[in-house]
């Protein structure tokens, strides 16, 4: 039997299969449960192994749940908004997401424990916070690898921009970033789902790109057809240096 499954490529550890034998022997299973719980537990660490590896590929670099969110802090983010998207329909709908709001109120906690739930749901995701992936654009384009980049990031079934517009660093380091950015979200537009935290609000993204028209094709690509979160609620992290602060006088 073991042969067997070894060419296919099933290895159940030795001891596992011998606890099953003796198990179905003894409570007289039928050969289709047996075959069940033999495959079905293999299958499930598979699984498991396959989730494990397409986090660590994401590349988010801490661990966000949203089991350890503070709801009742940030009272103007909606529960079962957020874990509606937790579901991953929205990329299985090839929608995108947009999370505007100041800093702190949670917008990178969000979609990185969303970005984990689609890695969950079988998706390839990719995070990047914006800067990184300027860099990352801008060294292609020097490299003449600019097309070879576009395609691979425009592969994923999630691409996760994080901190875009924190400060004009951005455009100050890598003048054609906005070019740059655009031709990402067109190559997946209406193809894949992107996920953008920012705290530059749409009305303001023409003075932030320093190109009105370029603004206006860049959010065309991807506000269409998104779901777009605006978070109002004050920085939880503000709140907890100030929480940290009185306790140290205390």
């Amino acid at each position: 039997m073991l042969d067997h499954l070894n060419a296919l490529k099933i290895a159940p550890v030795g001891q596992t299969l011998d606890t099953l034998l003796t198990q179905a022997e003894q409570e007289g299973w039928s050969h289709l449960e047996f075959a069940h719980l033999l495959l079905g537990g293999l299958a499930n660490q598979r699984r498991e192994r396959a989730i494990e590896r397409r986090i660590r590929d994401a590349g988010f670099g801490e661990v966000c749940l949203l089991d350890q969110f503070n709801w009742d802090f940030e009272r103007t983010i909606q529960r079962p908004q957020i874990e509606e998207l937790a579901t991953a329909d929205f990329i299985r709908r090839q929608c995108n997401l947009v999370l505007v709001g100041h800093s702190g109120v949670g917008k990178s906690f969000l979609l990185k424990a969303l970005g984990r739930c689609a890695c969950v749901h079988g998706f390839r995701v990719c995070y990047f916070s914006s800067a990184v992936l300027l860099t990352k654009l801008a060294a292609s384009l020097a490299d003449q690898t600019l097309p070879q980049k576009i395609r691979q990031l425009a592969a994923y079934d999630l691409l996760v921009i994080d901190e875009f517009g924190f400060d004009r660093i951005e455009r100050q380091e890598h003048p054609e970033s906005a070019n740059l950015l655009y031709k990402v979200l067109d190559a997946r537009n209406q193809k894949k789902s992107t996920a953008l935290a920012t705290n530059v609000d749409f009305d303001a993204w023409a003075d932030y790109l320093g190109d009105p028209p370029l603004a206006m094709a860049f959010l065309d690509r991807l506000v269409d057809r998104a779901i777009i979160l605006k978070i109002k609620g004050k920085s939880y992290r503000a709140s907890r240096s100030i929480q940290n602060q009185s306790m140290s006088h205390d």
